[in-house]
């Protein structure tokens, strides 16, 4: 894996000289960045590389994403869908919710991040002001995993509920606990999310 001084450059250069070929900086998203960070996800799932090692990929996939900002205006590209992600209410724990943040972005989704200790309505008006495909939501700890349910109950409350996907994840998250609370998603890490979000929507990952 390169270093994070070596992989930002090498993205840039990588990314300048597609560009100065012609190639559309709209393949260059899909086909080159969002590709990367989806092989990135899938090695971390598999333990083959680590936390530091998704922050480079994430960090010089920003790198890139700058470059191509004012070329993908004019393309005017296409997201998968829309996440909003945040901490639960009471947990200030974001170290594996950015992790998350980072590979959905890489994978083509537009994140909406809401950061740490986020309440039921601050979820819902996000949906609503962003038009949200997903509410994607981590705990780092047992006792805010129930605010888990609070939210979910808030967007049913909200009459948001049927429009979006509940994804949850977090250290003491199960499968078993997203199915008590009536979650649509469980990842039980951020290379294993970016595939259940594209599962969730019906769309290749």
């Amino acid at each position: 894996m390169l270093s994070r001084a070596q992989a930002i450059p090498q993205t840039e250069q990588i990314i300048k000289d597609a560009l100065a070929n012609n190639v559309p900086a709209s393949e260059i998203l899909n086909d080159g960045l969002v590709s990367a960070m989806s092989v990135i996800g899938d090695k971390f799932s598999e333990g083959e590389i680590y936390i530091p090692d998704v922050l480079i990929a994430a960090r010089a996939m920003q790198s890139g994403l700058d470059i191509l900002r004012p070329y993908l205006a004019s393309d005017k590209p296409s997201y998968k869908g829309t996440v909003v992600i945040g901490t639960v209410k009471g947990d200030l724990h974001d170290i594996g919710k950015n992790l998350v943040k980072y590979m959905l972005s890489g994978g083509g989704f537009n994140v909406i991040d809401l950061g740490n200790d986020v309440s039921s309505e601050k979820f819902a008006d996000a949906v609503r002001t962003h038009n949200a495909d997903i509410v994607a939501m981590s705990a780092l700890l047992t006792t805010t995993m129930t605010s888990m349910k609070d939210i979910i109950e808030g967007l049913e409350e909200a009459g948001l509920r049927e429009r979006v996907k509940v994804l949850i994840g977090g250290a003491p998250v199960t499968q078993d606990f997203a199915d008590k609370i009536k979650a649509d998603g469980y990842a039980r890490d951020a290379g294993s999310a970016i595939h259940k979000a594209a599962e969730l929507l019906g769309i290749a990952g």
